[in-house]
């Protein structure tokens, strides 16, 4: 391949397609521009493929190679060149019917597919005389990107395979529709639906960076929309040049040559362009997703295409690098007029309201997604896509710094009916005013009007200053968000400490689901690492923002916060925590809950209060258990850490012997679970110890000790099940410590 790759293949098949001389001839002098290296190459190109025809077209049915002879198969065989479109050659269980596209390395076929499901499909396969390592390297990369993913807006790969003589070939979803900027164009689709639709196209390509892969690729034609029911659907095809940042796509040796440029020019980031040792990351596709944002409002790219390519190779990367495109408001008031009217009309608009439309949030938005820093762009689609949701939504966008009188805008927007009875009443009231202090020498009445002006002036600047205040608040909550969303997809590639310093600093924030799934993995994961002060932290965000859980998760976290909270140290805000979880669930009729909130609530010895608020849990618990013996039933393991509980709660009241009744109960389900056991045997030693069984005490304590110190001399994982939760085994050796210094004070006297 050549340094220009996207450029000279984009030459090449065009002057391939020109068949006569003299016109091909004046393509290549005005495509070339003068450069004589660049000639040069196509010219061989060019010659090369016609040898290759020539050669393929004088085949036989069979020829012989390296030793061995390829044979006819039983049906007609296939000619590998598949130039001639052959309408019913066969590959595998596919029948060819025609040609629908073709690139650089592959042609793609209509094919039917006639078992195991007779369908229509699309059949990819790399074309002769490009099968070379490195492109048959990036086919096999593409078919892997594509079957890794699993998204409604992105195609599916259904099957793959090769050819008799070895050239891979795979199967994917046929796309009957339209390029992405001609369907908008042709249905003179509004800006708003433009707008609806590149969203679908975001998630996707957020999707896939989740995945690990890059596309580098994006542009109108990549993009595909099909109907759905009568609903367009965008589809992203054509991953060929897709790159992998946290898996391997293929196992052939797949790497970009020393100053070889990846992707379209007109659709480039400023990074591909550089061909410096910088890393190509995710940041490349939101500045091409900034493009075809610019293409869908505009009508035309940042910078023309033609002019890319006739300015030569070092002055296009000078441009793509160092030039700052135009806002798209912008270049629309530069149109002529007939050109202006044209681009207003195929988005069912007029050009002084699309101009009006354009200026402001989406230039805005335009121009960050085009940062030639990548740093300053978007860190991720997802926050792309969330500030276009945003502009849809009239809420303020993250893509500019906001002043007051911005704010103040949108909140206008969205509350047009209530400013405008405010403005109303201001003028009321300044006209009052004005008669007033006029004739205030005359009427006493008129004086008493104008101080009750002032008081309405002052009560319409307080609720003015409270609305810039809850705008504030909303801004504060929109940037907690996209942490949010930015720590999730660092957790989906693998990267959870870059995750866990993102949300270290997080503010307050209101409840999300995928808040809660982010604090929960976050807290976890620091948790397993003995992290106390972090886990501690993060499971005190995770109750906050887990009410929107199911009753059985939030009491397990309540149950991981509290261990955190124990092992860090805290004690004063452990007990705060108690106070929390019982006023959670005061009412609760669950047992479950009520064996949990027991659990949680005496991991250290309560005062008084906490021990009278804990009473009805207690007899909830207690009463259950009246009913039930020890019985292998199949809800013996929630009955078994119900005996925990109300053990513990006996001996917190100082109720040994029924402390040692329930704690003996529940070994007599079994060992079972070890971390069950070991904390029953925990509070055995504690009990005995208070009745000054000494002995009996000893032989507990060594028998939780030596279980202890053989779980915690491994890494402590997460097992679950009938192992126990890690939080299970934390909180029995909460409670042998508390033995080990009970023993050690009394002996000690």
């Amino acid at each position: 391949m050549s340094q220009l790759f996207r450029v000279e293949e984009e030459i090449f098949e065009a002057a391939r397609a020109i068949g006569d001389a003299a016109a091909r001839e004046a393509y290549l002098k005005e495509a070339c521009s003068g450069d004589a290296e660049l000639r040069r190459r196509i010219e061989e190109l060019l010659v090369a493929a016609g040898d290759a025809d020539d050669f393929f077209a004088d085949g036989g049915t069979a020829v012989r190679a390296l030793g061995g002879e390829l044979q006819a198969a039983t049906h007609p065989p296939l000619r590998d060149t598949m130039a001639d479109d052959h309408a019913g050659t066969r590959i595998g269980n596919y029948k060819i019917l025609e040609r629908i596209g073709e690139g650089g390395g592959g042609v793609v076929y209509m094919a039917e597919q006639e078992k195991p499901v007779r369908r229509r499909v699309a059949l990819k396969i790399i074309k002769l005389g490009m099968d070379t390592r490195s492109v048959i390297a990036r086919f096999e990369a593409e078919r892997q990107a594509l079957a890794m993913m699993d998204h409604p807006n992105i195609a599916r790969v259904l099957d793959a395979g090769a050819t008799e003589t070895g050239r891979p070939y795979f199967v994917m979803e046929l796309v009957r529709g339209f390029k992405f900027t001609e369907y908008c164009d042709t249905n003179r689709l509004s800006t708003e639906r433009r707008l609806e639709l590149f969203i679908q196209v975001c998630q996707a390509i957020q999707h896939a960076h989740q995945k690990g892969i890059i596309h580098r690729d994006i542009k109108p034609s990549n993009i595909l929309v099909t109907l759905h029911d009568g609903v367009p659907v965008p589809k992203v095809i054509d991953f060929g040049i897709a790159k992998a940042t946290e898996v391997q796509l293929t196992d052939k040796t797949l790497f970009t040559a020393y100053a070889q440029i990846i992707g379209t020019p007109a659709y480039m980031s400023p990074e591909q362009a550089e061909m410096s040792g910088l890393d190509i990351d995710t940041r490349a596709d939101i500045y091409s997703l900034g493009v075809l944002l610019y293409e869908l409002l505009t009508g035309r790219t940042p910078f023309d295409t033609k002019r890319l390519l006739q300015s030569g190779f070092d002055e296009m990367r000078r441009t793509l690098r160092e030039r700052d495109p135009q806002k798209p408001s912008t270049i629309l008031t530069s149109l002529q007029n007939e050109e202006l009217t044209a681009t207003a009309r195929f988005r069912h608009s007029e050009p002084p309201r699309l101009i009006s439309q354009l200026q402001g949030d989406l230039d805005w938005i335009v121009m960050k997604a085009l940062e030639k820093d990548r740093k300053r762009r978007y860190e991720t689609v997802n926050a792309l896509a969330m500030d276009i949701q945003r502009y849809l939504n009239n809420e303020p966008v993250l893509a500019r710094p906001p002043s007051r009188s911005y704010r103040l805008q949108k909140l206008v927007r969205r509350n047009k009916t209530l400013f405008a009875s405010g403005a109303a009443i201001t003028l009321v009231l300044v006209c009052g005013l004005a008669v007033s202090t006029w004739m205030f020498w005359r009427e006493r009445e008129a004086r008493q009007r104008a101080v009750a002006a002032e008081r309405e002036q002052m009560r319409l600047r307080e609720a003015a200053e409270r609305g810039l205040q809850t705008e504030a608040e909303l801004r504060r909550q929109a940037e907690a968000r996209e942490k949010i969303t930015q720590a999730a997809s660092l957790i989906g590639l693998g990267k959870i400490d870059e995750a866990d310093r993102v949300i270290a600093d997080i503010p307050p924030m209101r409840g999300t689901l995928e808040g809660a799934t982010v604090f929960r993995k976050l807290g976890e994961w620091n948790a397993l690492r003995g992290r106390w002060h972090e886990a501690a932290a993060r499971y005190s965000s995770l109750v906050r923002v887990g009410v929107l859980e199911g009753w059985d998760t939030a009491t397990l976290d309540y149950t991981r916060c509290a261990v955190a909270l124990v092992e860090h140290g805290n004690p004063a805000e452990y007990r705060q925590f108690c106070e929390m979880v019982v006023g959670q669930f005061r009412d609760t009729t669950d047992l479950l809950v009520a064996e949990r909130a027991l659990k949680i609530c005496l991991l250290l010895p309560p005062d008084e209060a906490l021990m009278a608020e804990l009473k009805p849990f207690y007899e909830l618990a207690a009463k259950s258990l009246e009913r039930q013996g020890v019985t292998r039933v199949p809800e013996a393991w929630m009955i078994s850490w119900r005996c925990i509980s109300v053990g513990l709660m006996e001996y917190r009241r100082g109720n040994m012997s029924a402390a040692v009744g329930m704690s003996e109960r529940c070994l007599a389900f079994g060992t079972s679970n070890p971390a069950r056991t070991t904390t029953a045997k925990a509070i055995l030693a504690l009990a005995y110890h208070r009745l000054g069984e000494a002995r009996m005490a000893e032989a507990r304590l060594t028998e939780v000790q030596t279980t202890l110190d053989e779980k915690f001399s491994k890494t402590l994982t997460d097992a679950g099940g009938d192992e126990g939760f890690w939080f299970d085994w934390v909180l029995a050796r909460i409670l042998f410590r508390e033995a080990v210094e009970l023993i050690e004070a009394d002996s000690g006297q």
